[in-house]
């Protein structure tokens, strides 16, 4: 009689496998069969293994015991989830996906359709929660180019947060026009600048000519201050214009170029990899946030890093836009930090309508390493585009320095400027260890009276 559940792929846990050979991926699913009180639910799971890996609905005779063994995902773990719903089952699943399976060609289009894939067809709702990548997965990848520590060395900037200027409008200032608003925040300490992710190839505004009168805007702020800059150079296009473009920007003296993830995490594989292309990497992630209801935000990170992003904006829950929960935002900046075998550290960028009032809660969270992209809340200083960049690093400084930003404002004008225009936020605390706040001594009345 046929098993109902395929020792080839159930009797596995985490302690049976050799880690370094599975690339594991942990699933929310949750499923619903209206009217039916008996839902076999590890059946389910089994139906996702096989179509995430070697089968199909129908069991063919070349489906065989070496090929499940060897080929087909293992369930690692199944968590059932308690749920309201009726009809439903949901659960914390784990898969893992032998490395064979890519033995010649392990590149991201495949491990994306691999982990990503098919599994969203055959649930009512499924999201993929986190992946491990064994060592052996890591090494087939560059990871980035500069990360973290690449960064500051050539910046020059060490123990500080960094701060980037947005070039705003998105689009339709001359080549001349953008270098002017770099040089200006240039000259008010703006680490990096970069292009908008909406900026294309304009005949007003062709990139050659931009990066041209950049680099010199650029060269002299440092000739005239000493201070560095890095300027992340649109690039998105078809991937054979892409590498074009960054290779003849990289020969042209560009040390940043920006790629949306519209165009690919494969792509900017590709240009990490290019030793033509020595450049940092920004990447910027548009459409993403549009696959965050099955995807979560640390995945995207993980994969980013893997292929050469040294910098990628990030949510923060103080972004005019929070499209994912407070704690996923938390975790997403941890897991861009944490070892990762051979691949550097990648930069987190709390992004999204930040202004110098916000330095004391994101230094909170993210401490020295980070990049804060500003546009509107640098731009828009009441004083001027230097004197917006010069808020943010007398912000920056004085968190690092423990001082509390209304009384570091008291001699800097730029600075108490910015926090008249926009304001100080504070983190909410939680009441953790008492009844209630009437009771806990960070909170109560101190009843002195």
């Amino acid at each position: 009689m046929k098993r109902l559940f395929d020792p080839d792929m159930f009797n596995y846990m985490w302690e049976s496998i050799e880690k370094d050979q599975y690339i594991v991926a942990t699933y929310y699913i949750e499923d619903t069969r209206d009217g039916e009180d008996w839902i076999e639910h590890l059946e389910q799971v089994q139906r996702l293994a096989l179509e995430g890996s070697t089968s199909s609905w129908m069991k063919v005779k070349e489906d065989n015991e070496t090929v499940r063994k060897n080929l087909s995902s293992k369930i690692l773990g199944y968590f059932e989830v308690p749920t309201n719903k009726p009809y439903t089952k949901a659960a914390i699943i784990q898969l893992g996906f032998p490395i064979d399976a890519w033995d010649i060609s392990l590149n991201i289009p495949m491990l994306w359709l691999t982990i990503a894939g098919n599994i969203f067809l055959y649930v009512s709702h499924a999201r993929l929660l986190d992946v491990y990548f064994p060592k052996q997965v890591c090494d087939r990848f560059p990871g980035p180019r500069y990360g973290i520590e690449g960064i500051r060395k050539k910046l020059n900037a060490y123990d500080r947060p960094l701060v980037l200027h947005i070039i705003k409008p998105k689009m339709g200032m001359t080549p001349e026009e953008t270098a002017n608003q770099v040089y200006q925040t240039g000259l008010g300490g703006a680490d990096l600048c970069k292009d908008d992710e909406m900026l294309s190839d304009l005949e007003i505004c062709p990139w050659e000519k931009r990066l041209e009168k950049v680099l010199e805007a650029k060269a002299r702020v440092e000739r005239e201050t000493g201070h560095k800059m890095i300027y992340m150079l649109s690039i998105t296009d078809k991937t054979s214009r892409m590498i074009e473009k960054a290779r003849k920007a990289a020969a042209m003296g560009a040390d940043g170029l920006l790629i949306t993830y519209s165009a690919g995490p494969s792509a900017v594989h590709e240009i990490a990899s290019d030793p033509e292309c020595d450049t940092a990497i920004l990447l910027h992630v548009s459409h993403m946030v549009s696959q965050l209801n099955t995807i979560s935000f640390p995945v995207f990170s993980k994969i980013c890093r893997l292929v050469g992003s040294d910098m990628m904006l990030s949510p923060n829950a103080f972004a005019s836009v929070v499209p994912v929960s407070i704690e996923e935002a938390a975790r997403d900046y941890q897991v861009r930090l944490a070892p990762m075998h051979n691949i550097k550290s990648m930069w987190p960028m709390p992004a999204a309508g930040t202004y110098p009032g916000l330095a004391e809660v994101l230094y909170e969270e993210y401490g020295n390493d980070m990049i804060i992209p500003s546009g509107g809340g640098m731009l828009g200083h009441p004083m001027g585009y230097t004197a917006g960049a010069k808020a943010w690093r007398q912000a920056l400084d004085a968190v690092v320095a423990g001082i509390p930003l209304k009384e570091a404002s008291k001699d800097k004008p730029e600075l108490r400027a910015a926090l008249e225009k926009w304001g100080i936020r504070s983190r909410p605390r939680t009441c953790w260890g008492y009844m209630n706040r009437d009771f806990h001594p960070n909170f109560a009345d101190k009843n002195l009276d």
